[in-house]
């Protein structure tokens, strides 16, 4: 199934690993959009799961051509055998940076970052969770909010979700929040956070959502939308600097 898809990811996943100036956190990064346990991967890799922690800790030296080519096989194979989630949440951004109009901007981060980390790129207050500052978020995706609601059903809701539900929902135009939290709570998925653009009055039902769902809310200051995105890219670009460095 999606052999182009699957060709495409694992020449991007490889690459990734090659380039990058700490290989294994990168090699822990993918694992973990994939959602798969160093146990799960090193089972079927036939190594304990103390050789996939001492790579990702960077207690090896960095892996070589076939174990790369080993390891991303494995990811997308596993992938495959629980219905190619991952796979076909990649096939749904290739041929378009923005699969819906009401995507203003989504991006992948070369490594993970922290909601913190994110709060301080969109001049952002944590409103609810602020215990989870240290919460690993994998990319980010600026949604437009009331076009969101125009036109968006709640299958094509998921394009949201990029490649990994573990990553920044950032919607603009708000007024109180409430609709935005709602559409999270009934979609069943959830992000890693949710960032709030524009927000005048924050609806005391979105905070509760939040808490009840532990899900990071923050309410942005940018000044405006070009503000928020370019600022949200700035930070995307220092992490594939660090990585590339």
């Amino acid at each position: 199934m999606l052999e182009k898809e699957k060709e495409t990811l694992a020449k991007r996943i490889a690459g990734e690993i090659v380039l990058s100036s700490d290989p294994g956190k990168t090699m822990r990064k993918w694992r973990e959009i994939f959602g798969i346990s160093q146990t799960e991967l090193a089972e079927y890799l036939g190594v304990s799961s103390s050789v996939i922690s001492d790579y990702e800790g960077g207690r090896r030296k960095s892996p070589g051509a076939s174990t790369i080519r080993k390891f991303v096989e494995a990811l997308l194979e596993i992938d495959e055998r629980r219905g190619g989630n991952v796979i076909k949440a990649f096939s749904r951004t290739l041929g378009s940076d923005f699969p819906t109009s009401a995507i203003l901007d989504i991006r992948e981060f070369a490594i993970p970052v922290t909601v913190r980390d994110v709060v301080e790129a969109v001049k952002g207050e944590i409103v609810a969770n602020a215990d989870l500052v240290d919460r690993r978020i994998y990319g980010y995706t600026v949604v437009d909010s009331i076009q969101a609601i125009l036109e968006m059903s709640a299958d094509e809701f998921l394009k949201l979700y990029g490649w990994t539900t573990e990553r920044a929902l950032v919607f603009t135009k708000v007024t109180t929040g409430r609709s935005p939290m709602i559409a999270v709570r009934v979609q069943g998925l959830k992000p890693a956070m949710v960032v709030l653009h524009g927000v005048k009055n924050l609806d005391g039902l979105a905070v509760k959502i939040a808490e009840k769902e532990r899900v990071p809310l923050v309410v942005s200051r940018a000044e405006n939308e070009g503000e928020l995105i370019a600022r949200l890219r700035r930070l995307a670009g220092s992490v594939e600097e660090r990585v590339i460095r």
